[in-house]
């Protein structure tokens, strides 16, 4: 395999270029399904295999921005994106970028930054992902109890959430209206510091935001789960976009690899997208729930060779994630094969 094998100049280290087209293509599909960078994957992948860990989330933002750029494209075609709730990103986010951003250099000069943003990554990871799986065990119970009863009117329908409800009337101005997510009206504000918290975490965990936006989206704004993956994949491009700059700037970013790995998720990203029209709504959730759970897990092997000092779990740690990514990836790629047969039929 040293055939493959690249010099990387910026990041001074050989990588195996197989292993970032095929990085690049699952997260691609990935992120074109659930509306998010990828970089839970990304980020802790390039360091499994070798990035220093402000390297790796350098360039991971370049790639997701790049990335994204395709993927939010094709879901404004199918009209998944709010527009103007995405555009309202750009304030909160980047200031929160910038905070995160030099949190992680803090933490660089220090010696700590590798097994503190694996601590958050877990987290975050394990507790979205318990959260999401708890909330679609909620909906599925309530839905059969509708069918048993006869009433079956109410069961695709997605409800919006109580912590939704309650945020949309806080009245503090100025209020917005945001006509393509079926929302009349809520506080600027409340949109601002949602985009302020997830461009910090952008900037701090080399995310591109999506995998804390999305569920913010559908649960703190309340919008439905397809314009929750658009909108998310608009955000995702200011917030990645600006974040690879400024990690650019500090010389954190390996421009070769996220070139490579665009090769891979310009694919992927098309197969993602496409996909959303199969599975919808609460499936959606579901599957995105596994799917951060499982690099939770991954993540937990590479913490776990830093503490016991064994390489083991480094090896457990690359195979765990790429696995859990590629057989998303098949799950989903199966998945629209089947529902583009059922059309034709």
């Amino acid at each position: 395999m040293d055939m493959f094998n690249i010099h990387l100049p910026i990041a001074g280290i050989d990588f195996n270029i197989l292993i970032l087209i095929t990085i690049g293509f699952c997260v691609g599909t990935l992120g074109g399904f659930f509306g998010v960078g990828g970089a839970w994957i990304v980020t802790p992948a390039l360091n499994i295999f070798g990035f220093n860990m402000p390297f790796a989330i350098g360039t991971d933002l370049a790639h997701i921005f790049g990335k994204s750029i395709i993927a939010t494209k094709k879901h404004s075609k199918m009209g998944n994106v709010d527009w103007r709730l995405g555009l309202f990103s750009i304030i909160g986010s980047i200031i929160g970028i910038e905070a995160g951003k030099r949190f992680v250099l803090m933490l660089e000069a220090s010696g700590n930054v590798g097994p503190v943003v694996r601590w958050v990554y877990m987290i975050f990871l394990f507790g979205l992902g318990i959260y999401m799986i708890y909330d679609y065990v909620g909906v599925m119970k309530i839905q059969k109890e509708q069918q048993k009863s006869g009433d079956i009117s109410k069961a695709p329908v997605e409800a919006v959430s109580p912590m939704a409800m309650k945020l949309r009337h806080i009245k503090l101005p100025p209020i917005i209206s945001l006509p393509a997510s079926g929302i009349v009206h809520i506080s600027f504000w409340v949109v601002f510091f949602i985009f302020l918290i997830t461009g910090f975490l952008s900037g701090f965990m080399g995310v591109g935001g999506g995998f804390i936006l999305l569920p913010a989206l559908i649960y703190l704004v309340g919008c439905p789960t397809t314009v929750a993956v658009g909108t998310s994949l608009l955000s995702v491009c200011f917030m990645s976009g600006y974040g690879c700059f400024s990690y650019s700037m500090s010389g954190r970013t390996e421009l070769v690899a996220a070139m490579i790995m665009l090769i891979g998720a310009a694919i992927g990203a098309q197969i993602g997208v496409l996909a959303t029209k199969y599975i919808r709504g609460y499936g959606i959730r579901l599957l995105f729930a596994i799917m951060i759970i499982l690099a939770g897990i991954s993540v937990t092997f590479k913490q776990a060779e830093g503490i016991f000092k064994l390489d083991m779990f480094n090896t457990m740690a690359a195979y765990f994630v790429m696995g859990s990514a590629g057989s998303m990836t098949l799950f989903i790629f199966v998945k629209l094969l089947i529902g583009m047969k059922q059309d034709k039929d």
